[in-house]
């Protein structure tokens, strides 16, 4: 004999097939929608790992293309710029030498010839001047440096020394002191004059160890 189902059987399933098929339509429902497809928003930002990829991906090579300077160098920092290795100085291996050699030091008397002579031919027919002393002075004291240059043995430290002003048969003392070796440090001094102006001329020279 064929069972036969109970009247009621059917309308259960029938109300459970109602009721589950909401409840997945809600499920697949609760996932929020991509932003910018359905609210008309331009899509979200990327993250800073995705923006680091990107960046790292632009760094490709066309093949054909020159290369980037940068990617001459051995060593590139993060943000892809080159890191440049230091420079280093020269360094000289020490003389152990205390003094100059013999024959070598501060000839003040040659010195001072070399001094007359400039002044006699940079100041040979100037005119003093009150707003000129000051830069005629500072280029008669670069001049004297680098003409005692010449003359001066090496490992000499120069000190150049000019005093400018005007002639009115005034009366002037120019004045000196300093701490050095007698032995090996000098100094030469010149003057000159004319019926403008006068000058006052020194240069020391001290030996550097």
């Amino acid at each position: 004999m064929a069972e036969q189902p109970f009247p009621g059987t059917a309308q259960v399933l029938a109300a459970d097939n109602a009721e589950a098929s909401p409840l997945r339509t809600t499920r697949r429902g609760s996932q929020p929608p991509a932003r910018g497809s359905e609210d008309g928003k331009p899509p979200p930002l990327l993250s800073r790992r995705n923006s680091i990829l990107s960046r790292r991906s632009s760094f490709g090579m066309v093949p054909g293309s020159r290369r980037p300077s940068w990617m001459l160098h051995r060593r590139v920092s993060f943000t892809g710029l080159p890191i440049f290795q230091p420079i280093l100085k020269t360094r000289l291996e020490n003389t152990y030498r205390m003094g100059p050699d013999k024959g070598c030091k501060f000839d003040a008397e040659r010195v001072q010839r070399v001094l007359e002579g400039t002044l006699a031919c940079a100041l040979g027919t100037a005119a003093y001047s009150p707003q000129g002393s000051a830069p005629l002075a500072q280029s008669l004291t670069e001049l004297l440096q680098n003409q005692a240059k010449e003359v001066v043995p090496p490992r000499y430290k120069l000190v150049c020394h000019v005093v400018l002003g005007q002639q009115g048969q005034q009366s002037l003392v120019v004045g000196s002191r300093g701490l050095w070796d007698p032995e090996t440090d000098s100094f030469a001094s010149a003057t000159f004059s004319n019926v403008s102006l006068f000058a006052v001329a020194t240069v020391y020279g001290v030996y550097f160890e």
